[in-house]
């Protein structure tokens, strides 16, 4: 496994990050016996959110690294709030909330300290400068090591860079999503802002699973671009490790976080770097099979 700088922080985590909201909630047994296996095959970056599983998902994650938590980067999100007595929640990005939520997530990950605190969302009309500022609090008093956003939209990224300290955002790309390559890669690397790539295999698409529509290209264009990532496979290197190279191999990209639920998937994406580079020849084959857009909304 190899390691990148998060952004102007100093966490240091691996290139492929756990995913854990995949992680079957109705077996902890399994859940933890993952998230051990991937702590022994290199992978120190486990990504969840008080939002999975109403916190169970923060719960077997800190029944798994109680021990080991010297070598783990943990991180976690806040500001979807589950409705009392209701199914669903809404979306509190303020003070108050954060300061609650953050006690009960470090009290179900079983830690005094997260490395990676997260809004979870954002818009535009939220108080953005009250979030920053319970975020720089929690920074100053040691509850958290730092903060990011995860986020897709334009207008709330710009404005987190402008007006804050963080060092990560959270955001979807791959093959079949390259919008963040047209206008927010640069300007989050010219930042040292680290980004945290997640959907990097399109639901499973770009590596075995159906094709199906997805964000504006066609079920038939899905198709072709997993034939294209088919093409370039090897003895040592897997459909879904060349569209996890595709986005790893971007000077932007500090991981690509995966959601794992089972060990054979596990080992083939914890195993990624290990396989061939891809050259710049099959880079541009990569490129030239499905356009790249740019976001519609949130301008």
């Amino acid at each position: 496994m190899k390691y990148r700088k998060l952004g102007k922080s100093e966490l240091m985590i691996s290139e492929t990050g756990f995913g854990c909201m995949s992680i079957p909630s109705h077996d902890e047994r399994k859940g933890i016996s993952l998230i051990h296996r991937a702590i022994d095959l290199g992978i120190n970056y486990f990504d969840t959110a008080d939002l999975y599983d109403r916190g169970g998902n923060e719960s077997v994650l800190g029944m798994a690294i109680k021990g080991k938590r010297d070598q783990v980067i943990i991180a976690t999100k806040v500001g979807n709030q589950w409705k009392e007595g209701e199914s669903g929640w809404h979306w509190n990005p303020t003070r108050d909330y954060i300061f609650s939520a953050v006690d009960e997530s470090l009290k179900r990950l079983q830690t005094d300290y997260i490395d990676l605190y997260q809004l979870h969302g954002g818009t535009i009309e939220d108080p953005i400068d009250e979030t920053i500022g319970a975020f720089e609090y929690l920074k100053a008093v040691g509850k958290i090591r730092y903060y990011g956003i995860s986020s897709i939209r334009p207008n709330v990224i710009r404005e987190y860079v402008k007006r804050s300290d963080m060092v990560s955002v959270m955001m979807q790309y791959s093959l079949a999503d390259r919008r963040p390559e047209e206008e927010m890669l640069n300007l989050l690397h010219e930042n040292n802002i680290g980004v945290l790539a997640r959907g990097s295999l399109a639901q499973g698409m770009l590596a075995s699973k159906p094709a199906k529509d997805y964000l504006g290209h066609s079920a038939a264009e899905m198709e072709k671009a997993r034939s294209v990532i088919t093409s370039l496979v090897k003895d040592n290197r897997t459909a879904a490790q060349v569209a996890l190279r595709y986005v790893i191999e971007n000077p932007s990209i500090a991981s690509a976080i995966v959601g794992i639920s089972r060990i054979e998937q596990l080992n083939e994406i914890a195993r990624t770097m290990e396989s061939d580079e891809l050259s710049e020849e099959e880079l541009n084959k990569l490129r030239q099979v499905l356009p790249a857009k740019l976001y519609e909304q949130h301008r």
